[in-house]
């Protein structure tokens, strides 16, 4: 419900999205290939404008003063994609309000139960899904917990499902197969903040009574009016005209960066900035548990191996048996009646030894 949601910060300014493309630090070569290309419109022109832009988008945009890229050296090229993707974490930095706020109410509807569920196409599509494939390793959420939704589906992840994203049918479908509650939260994720599958998805979720939250890198956009919360990345346009991937796919990997990390902190699935609740699936993250593990505790390397045998590889688990010297089963019980806290199922651990010493 959208009763208890804080109110909606002002969407930021995004730094950068109308600097000069180098920001000062282009080189003679690249300034005189794109003097080549016969075009001295000034290089703010049309960035907030939405100058040459497909109905005033700024993620579509058109910067005349680029047009030469296809006639620069290969390293001046790069130059200025690297210039211009400095700006991207700039534009993230005006929205980290928007981002907490979003953060704090997907973990209390999490902590009671609730799903979260990423809502895209095409590249904020996989972003999505990406994001949502990483937490069970991570962070060790059970299945279903974190889900993601693609335009088209499985298929939408390695090749293009072309009309898919305009199709709001599709999107209804989709969220009615997982029939969202108002314990749920659904992110839609959208560059241009008008794609029909997306803005669907999130009207259908509000509808059912889920949290929402939209994603875009365009202003005003139909994606964050539908949302009950909303994120505006402004990136600007691209290098290469109405590609998404590049400026607009890189804000939207780090706000699910920020978004999932933030919340799962929130959730004590890390112990300080350990990943403690890392589910150890394979020889690489064994070896991580065993270092969380060691860091975590500071004991030796026969005493860590030890509480994780014990444990079962469960470094949260390991830990407390370390720490609080208890065995698996009465750590496993401390972290069930903590929330899987592992700071506050310690506290009870001593708490339970001071009163026995009294």
């Amino acid at each position: 419900m959208d009763s208890d949601l804080p109110p909606r910060p002002e969407p930021g300014t995004a730094t950068g999205a109308t600097d000069d493309p180098g920001n000062g630090t282009r080189s003679d070569t690249l300034s005189d290939a794109l003097s080549d290309s016969g075009d001295d419109t000034d290089s703010t022109s049309g960035t907030d404008s939405g100058h040459g832009a497909t109905g005033g988008s700024v993620t579509e945009a058109v910067r005349p003063e680029w047009s030469g890229i296809d006639r620069m050296t290969t390293l001046d090229l790069l130059r200025l994609m690297n210039d211009e993707d400095r700006t991207v974490a700039e534009a993230v930095a005006t929205q980290l309000e928007p981002i907490a706020a979003a953060a704090d109410a997907i973990a209390a509807r999490m902590a009671r139960g609730g799903r979260l569920v990423y809502v895209g196409s095409g590249t904020a599509g996989r972003l999505g899904v990406l994001d949502a494939s990483e937490c069970p390793p991570t962070f060790n959420t059970a299945p279903g917990q974190v889900v993601g939704l693609i335009a088209g589906g499985g298929a939408a992840l390695f090749r293009a499902v072309e009309g898919a994203e305009d199709r709001p049918d599709l999107a209804v479908a989709d969220l009615e197969a997982l029939a969202p509650t108002a314990a749920d939260c659904v992110v839609g994720i959208s560059a241009s903040g008008r794609t029909p599958y997306t803005v669907a998805a999130i009207r259908q979720a509000r509808a059912a009574g889920a949290l929402t939250v939209g994603v875009a890198c365009n202003r005003g956009s139909a994606l964050v009016s539908a949302a009950a919360l909303g994120i505006e990345v402004v990136t600007g346009p691209e290098v290469l005209a109405g590609s998404t991937r590049l400026k607009a796919g890189t804000a939207q990997k780090l706000v699910l960066n920020l978004l999932s990390t933030a919340v799962m902190v929130r959730l004590g699935k890390t112990y300080g900035n350990l990943m403690v609740d890392v589910r150890a699936g394979n020889a690489k993250l064994r070896d991580r548990a065993h270092r969380i593990v060691a860091t975590a505790t500071g004991a030796d390397e026969e005493t860590v191996r030890s509480a994780l045998a014990a444990t079962g590889g469960e470094a949260k688990d390991a830990v407390l048996v370390v720490l609080a010297g208890v065995d698996a089963p009465t750590a496993r019980r401390l972290l069930a009646a903590s929330g899987g806290r592992l700071r506050e199922a310690l506290a009870s651990a001593r708490a339970v030894d001071r009163r026995a010493v009294d």
